[in-house]
């Protein structure tokens, strides 16, 4: 069954975003229904229709950038078995395959183990992605999934961009250093509120350091 240009249509029209900060998540204010909200990253909204099962449509928010450079990704990504397809797109919008899985994130959170096999998969994926000549950043536990023990990786919006952001380097060395020592197999419980104080503490580490680095470039 295919989604319907008016049914998404509808959805762009009715709902209402809000984005204080492209450091943040956006706010999903108003949720057209029978429509679901399935995520949300910095710039935009991810939501599904009941009907629909196998695709979502994410939305960018008011005034964030970006939209046909992630098209472009998912163009030179292609068929790929750790990435989505993207099905069409709109002035606002991709309609994407839905990829299904638990976050790393979550994973962390609820105490589910996670196999060295999916970090390794990851891995993979970025060297395919390298070799169709983009660079995979923003790499990080909420970007990965977990299915059936395979990694899947979502939001690929800043694949284009020349660089690397470091995250997934750093993620991988506190899966090894951190998880496996300590947690691997425990099925322990991570409360949100230190994942988000961990997170918080991480974006203000990686500021402070860019800002050191800059500063050290300018000295004579």
């Amino acid at each position: 069954m295919k989604l319907e240009k008016e049914q998404i249509e509808y959805l762009v029209k009715e709902l209402v975003l809000e984005s204080a900060s492209p450091d943040d998540p956006v706010q999903v204010v108003y949720t057209p229904p029978p429509w679901e909200v399935v995520g949300t990253g910095n710039y935009a909204g991810v939501l599904s229709h009941p009907d629909y099962p196998d695709v979502v449509v994410k939305v960018y928010a008011p005034g964030r950038p970006g939209l046909k450079e992630e098209r472009e990704v998912y163009r030179k990504l292609g068929e790929s078995s750790y990435f989505p397809i993207c099905y069409g797109s709109g002035e606002n919008y991709l309609i994407i395959k839905r990829m299904r899985g638990i976050s790393l994130f979550d994973c962390v959170r609820h105490g589910v183990p996670i196999p060295e096999s999916v970090i390794s998969e990851v891995d993979t994926a970025l060297e395919e992605a390298r070799a169709k000549g983009l660079f995979p950043q923003d790499v990080h536990g909420k970007n990965v999934l977990m299915y059936q023990g395979h990694a899947f990786i979502i939001d690929v919006a800043a694949y284009n961009l020349p660089g690397n952001d470091q995250k997934w380097e750093d993620l991988r060395k506190a899966y090894y250093k951190i998880y496996m020592p300590f947690f691997k197999d425990r099925h322990y419980k991570v409360p949100l509120w230190m994942l988000e104080v961990v997170r918080k503490g991480y974006r203000f580490y990686r500021k402070t350091k860019r800002r050191f680095q800059k500063s050290k470039m300018r000295q004579p």
